[in-house]
């Protein structure tokens, strides 16, 4: 395979590959970003089935607990809380298994060692896989969010767009990190990654406090706030979206969930980075990827 497949330019010499300049290192990773997340975007127009799958299912479980608590009587925001956790459902879904299994994937199709072959960093190739997958959960995001307003008359009250926006910005930033520190466990646990995702599938929603406050958990809501950024930026967005609302008494501001999201993103890109580079190492090493059974 030459260079050309992958940089769309005349095939490189080795010296002249090692040569290159911090420039031309940054424009052909920015190639992989584009290249990589060009199918999931182009994918929507070419898969309306996904509109079916992806928007109207997900939107009848949000229906569900809308009706529970106007069944209970409960205060309107408590509706709001489901609308919202029903949109950043999009996300997390993405992140656990566009995001986390994709590599895994790449393996058995047999793509993953063009990847660690190819003149770029992986992380380029995440990068992509992280754009595109957000385009895609971001109109089924939207979809819901103002379907589910119109159709059951969710009022917001922001009172700060600025941090509503930033929080929603750093939780996605933090979701993707994750995103891509699980795609390196994937990718050596195999199988068994893939049944610990399930096994915490629900789990994660219940304290991540999708369809109620997080601070309804007690301590356990609140470790939830320090270790997943799902719960983190749930709860910080409902507090900046439904000011003065009714329920429990939060555990923190808005303010220092941001700040819990800024550290969560710069721990798990840092993470995901050194565990990449392991597996990249290895691979150009021995010849094989780090998998046990292998």
């Amino acid at each position: 395979m030459t260079t050309r497949a992958f940089i769309g330019r005349p095939t490189a010499s080795p010296r002249e590959a090692a040569d290159w300049s911090r420039r031309r290192i940054l424009a052909n990773n920015l190639r992989s970003v584009v290249g990589r997340a060009y199918p999931r975007v182009r994918g929507m127009a070419r898969e309306p089935s996904w509109l079916f799958f992806e928007i109207l299912l997900p939107f009848l479980t949000t229906s569900s607990f809308v009706f529970v608590y106007r069944a209970l009587q409960a205060p309107q925001e408590y509706v709001g809380f489901v609308v919202l956790g029903g949109a950043m459902t999009a996300f997390w879904l993405n992140v656990v298994w566009m995001m986390a299994a994709q590599l895994y994937w790449e393996k058995d199709q047999g793509n993953l060692e063009l990847y660690f072959a190819a003149p770029m960093d992986v992380m380029s190739v995440l990068f992509g896989m992280a754009i595109g997958g957000l385009v895609m959960s971001a109109t089924r995001a939207a979809v819901v969010l103002v379907v589910a307003s119109l159709v059951y008359g969710v009022q917001f009250s922001v009172d700060q767009w600025g941090l509503l926006v930033t929080v929603f910005v750093l939780a996605l930033a933090a979701m993707y990190g994750l995103g891509m520190v699980l795609a390196s466990l994937f990718l050596m646990w195999g199988r068994e990654a893939w049944h610990l995702t399930h096994v915490l599938a629900e789990p994660v929603y219940f304290v991540s406090g999708l369809n109620f406050p997080v601070a309804a958990l007690g301590r356990l809501g609140a470790l939830a706030l320090a270790t997943i950024p799902l719960a983190t930026g749930l709860d910080a967005m409902r507090q900046l979206a439904f000011a003065g609302h009714l329920g429990p008494a939060p555990f923190l501001p808005p303010l220092a969930e941001a700040g819990i999201l800024v550290a969560m993103t710069g721990i798990f890109l840092v993470l995901a980075r050194f565990m990449l580079r392991a597996l990249e190492r290895r691979a150009r090493q021995e010849g094989r990827l780090t998998v046990r059974w292998r």
